[in-house]
């Protein structure tokens, strides 16, 4: 991937100015840290693309990093699904690691910072240690145990280590400045006590060191040369560096790692909250974490998104300093225009009402060319069954229609793509009215392509449609936002659920041509004249499901 001719983000610029400064280019290394409570979405894709973008442009490492210090919440599940989810978007790491890999050597500084004079077991419950923080213009109060002597807290943290004590008895905390403008530097808690066993290290631990200690620290171990974080860490640089600089060794890093910060991907009508999402999955909101609705990358995928259209969005979208909200309009632009190029074109009609052809034969069938893709010279073509009876989309049928009116109509003339021009002829309808039957003639010199004059004969309307005698009877399911508000989670006072779609979800039966039989969950396809569909992974072979991944123009820019 070159992107030698791209103008360079202000990360990118950073990184230039450190290498004319000196900086090994052999020293650069970069990492993705995501913590292995949850799947990854959309707006840590933007991170994805950012860290390895970085990778590939300074051929440089990028390592794989799951901050699991929170036996609590995180999972096996999720560390398998995050790197599924990175391999699926085209990118491989130079290093899998955890910062449990390190529990052992973060113990290690933390009880050095004890020897300095520079942590202390704090035994306050949690409300005592919020309520002496202070306020950001009012100092913070120190704690009673603040001046512990350094034999106690050794004796102390190392007793915590061994599980002598219950959760929240104890915590250990950086003795640094209760007075600093910057509260995270008010005596940040370093570890607290959690008798909890650990997804990889199994009760080898009562102890758990904290995000802020963890973080840092690993890409300290781990020679990372630059830390890309989003905005909201910008206030934790301060802290990043002091405790770096109390465990620093120039003998083993000669530079130590940069901190940078760069503004999260905020998405409209979307939810990014990790614990939010989980709260759609436990409530029964959506099927679970890969449900088409989900802003994760395993419910895109699902949907029918590409990688290809996921990493065009994350460099539409660009690095910048100031956090604001892209219009998921953007995104879904992205994957239509992807699709476009690749998703082969096929017929399929989801509210289907019957047209017979009246001078057609009965018993007659021909399998007509159709073309797979024409926006792929490669793409090949395909054969189409036709017969005397189709179905079409009842909405493609006016009894009454005035002029704008380019579909079918009694008396009217248009054309079934592929196939033949047809005229409207008459109705059967049944008591209340309703139509069963479209009746009309076909011109039978007028079939597509067969280079006579009535084949050239222009007439404003095209129709899709599917033969009834041939059609694969499938599941479709019509997938919309899931929320309704575009900001469903900046209203003060509103429970984010108050704007849940009750129509995000539609369950219909359609009729799809035949050559769809061999569909695979995952192939996706253009439905002509509909959108885009993929095969979902509940197929089988009794019944086809199909995703609608979005439409071929966006309708909520009309809605609004």
């Amino acid at each position: 991937m070159s992107t030698e001719t791209k103008s360079l983000n202000f990360l990118e610029h950073i990184i230039e100015e450190d290498l004319k400064n000196g900086l090994d280019k052999n020293k650069l290394r970069f990492r993705f840290p995501p913590e292995p409570n949850g799947y990854l979405h959309i707006g840590h894709a933007k991170s994805i693309c950012l860290n390895f973008g970085l990778g590939l442009r300074y051929a440089a490492p990028v390592n794989l990093r799951f901050d699991d210090t929170n036996p609590d919440k995180e999972e096996q599940e999720y560390v398998d699904a995050i790197k599924a989810d990175i391999e699926w978007l085209g990118f491989s790491w130079a290093k899998e690691c955890y910062a449990s890999d390190y529990f052992q050597q973060l113990y290690n500084w933390a009880v050095m910072l004890i020897e300095k004079g520079k942590a202390y077991v704090d035994s306050q419950t949690s409300t005592d240690i919020a309520s002496q923080k202070g306020t950001p213009s009012q100092s913070g109060t120190e704690s009673p145990y603040r001046n512990r002597s350094v034999s106690e807290n050794l004796a102390l943290f190392e007793a915590m280590k061994n599980g002598t004590y219950p959760n929240g008895t104890h915590v250990l905390r950086a003795k640094i400045d209760m007075a600093s403008s910057n509260m995270l530097m008010r005596d940040p808690i370093l570890y607290r006590v959690l008798n909890k066993p650990h997804h990889r290290t199994g009760n080898s631990w009562c102890i758990y060191p904290m995000y802020d200690w963890a973080h840092g620290q690993s890409d300290y171990i781990e020679q990372v040369s630059h830390s890309i974080c989003t905005l909201e860490f910008m206030m934790h640089r301060e802290l990043y560096e002091w405790f770096i600089e109390h465990v620093y060794d120039s003998k083993t890093l000669p530079q130590p790692p940069k901190q940078r910060e760069f503004a999260r991907l905020n998405l409209s009508y979307t939810i990014m909250s990790k614990r939010k999402l989980l709260q759609l999955v436990n409530q029964k909101h959506v099927s679970g974490w890969d449900d088409p609705r989900m802003p994760t990358l395993s419910g895109m995928r699902r949907r029918g998104y590409t990688p290809e259209a996921i990493r065009k969005f994350a460099e539409t979208v660009g690095v910048a300093k100031r956090d604001n909200v892209i219009d998921v309009s953007l995104l879904e632009f992205c994957v239509r225009e992807d699709l476009n190029k690749s998703a082969p074109r096929v017929m399929a009609v989801l509210d289907p009402v019957k047209l017979v052809i009246t001078n057609y034969p009965e018993d007659a069938e021909e399998w007509l060319d159709a073309e797979n893709n024409p926006e792929d010279e490669t793409a090949g073509s395909r054969k189409v069954p036709f017969s005397n009876t189709l179905y079409i989309e009842r909405e493609d049928f006016l009894e009454e229609a005035n002029k704008k009116f380019f579909r079918l109509t009694l008396g009217k003339e248009v054309r079934l793509k592929n196939a033949y021009i047809i005229k409207g002829e008459k109705l059967v309808k049944d008591a209340a009215g309703n139509i069963l039957e479209i009746h009309a003639t076909f011109d039978p010199d007028s079939r597509s392509g067969s280079g006579t004059e009535a084949s050239l004969r222009k007439v404003k309307g095209t129709l899709h449609w599917v033969s009834v005698k041939h059609a694969i009877k499938t599941e479709v399911r019509l997938y919309d936002r899931l929320f309704l508000n575009e900001s469903p989670d900046g209203h003060k006072g509103k429970d984010f659920l108050e704007f849940l779609n009750p129509d995000s979800l539609q369950l219909i039966d359609a009729y799809a041509e035949p050559s769809l039989q061999t569909a695979k969950p995952g192939d996706r396809f253009q439905f002509q004249r509909i959108g885009y569909f993929c095969v979902d992974k509940d197929s089988n072979t009794q019944k086809l499901v199909f995703n609608k991944t979005v439409g071929l123009r966006d309708s909520w820019a009309k809605m609004q």
